[in-house]
């Protein structure tokens, strides 16, 4: 698909003028814990958006950029709610105020979100350049699907990346948390607070999870404006999602297994539709809206088994329990 620059500077402002008003709506007075309330109607406003920009798309470019930009979206929003595990383990390991939460997950989305954009413009480049990648992108899919599901059961833990170390190493700051302040002075020097190495936490290790989720939506398109948007958008819901979900991540045992079929499809499709453009006559192409189809059954199977597991382990939790209160009596 064919953008004009103007269309490119248009979308990418229009996001950024909706996050400065998220940002202001959020931030205004002082700070104050994330409610559930909200969450519930910032994460209905941002799904809400791309749904009106998928249909946008339909309507100007067709059913196939805007089925495309929709198995895209969905695709890295679910890679997302993986990604809301280690935010948490790095909320906890900092102890981060509640009440500044919401700040530390937006600024470090917009990093994310800035990185996101120059990895995708170089793979965008590089796969347009070097057909052979696309095979490289599909067996690493497959190796990454393989690795979820062999990790299950693992509890996850945070390993500083070299950014995140060198910040630490290199940044003078304070050893508290001075407030919702990022730089500080003390005795005439500035000093970085907790708050910014957290946001660099978050940024950077985002960025490492789109090692996996940058490659599985190019199985889906390799058009960079649509991938560039799907992620855009897909990572703008993500705080708010943090704060709804709360304790309901714990409850998605097996979303590991959905997240690695969903690579491991991608992965397949990426290498078969790779031979099928080199000739291989036998080898299929999978139309966007199987795929499409597959990823939202995938993701509706994963959370409905998830929570029926967790109900059950809940319910054989209380008769557990109860025969040792019964006798405690």
């Amino acid at each position: 698909m064919n953008v004009p620059v103007w269309v490119w500077f248009a979308v990418i402002g229009g996001l950024l003028v909706v996050l400065a008003f998220d940002l202001w709506i959020v931030d205004r007075g002082e700070a104050k814990e994330f409610s559930l309330k909200q969450a519930g109607f910032w994460v209905g406003f941002y799904v809400t958006l791309a749904v009106l920009f998928g249909i946008g798309l339909w309507i100007i470019a067709g059913p196939t950029p805007a089925g495309q930009f929709f198995a895209g979206y969905l695709t890295e929003y679910s890679l997302s709610i993986d990604n809301l595990f280690v935010f948490y383990i790095i909320m906890t390991r900092f102890a981060v105020p509640k009440v500044h939460q919401h700040k530390v997950l937006l600024i470090g989305i917009l990093m994310a979100l800035v990185m996101r954009g120059i990895f995708i413009a170089i793979g965008a480049a590089a796969l347009a350049n070097f057909g052979w990648l696309f095979y490289v992108f599909g067996v690493f899919l497959i190796y990454t699907a393989v690795q979820l599901v062999r990790q299950f059961g693992k509890e996850e833990h945070l390993e500083e990346n070299a950014v995140l170390r060198w910040a630490r190493r290199v940044l003078p700051h304070t050893d508290d948390y001075v407030g919702s302040k990022i730089i500080v002075k003390v005795d005439g020097k500035r000093l970085v607070t907790p708050l910014l190495i957290v946001m660099i936490a978050i940024g950077t290790t985002d960025l490492l999870f789109a090692l996996d989720s940058i490659p599985a939506i190019f199985g889906l398109t390799t058009d960079a404006f649509i991938v560039f948007t799907a992620n855009a958008f897909a990572l703008m819901g993500l705080r708010q999602l943090y704060f709804l979900l709360g304790g309901l991540l714990q409850r998605l045992v097996y979303l590991s297994f959905g997240l690695a079929f969903i690579l491991g499809f991608i992965g397949v499709k990426l290498i078969l539709e790779a031979l099928h453009s080199s000739g291989v006559s036998w080898a299929p192409t999978v139309p966007i809206w199987l795929s499409l189809s597959i990823i939202v059954l995938t993701m509706i199977v994963t959370t409905v088994v998830s929570l029926i597991k967790a109900r059950r382990d809940n319910r054989a939790g209380k008769e557990n329990t109860t025969p040792a209160s019964v006798e405690q009596g």
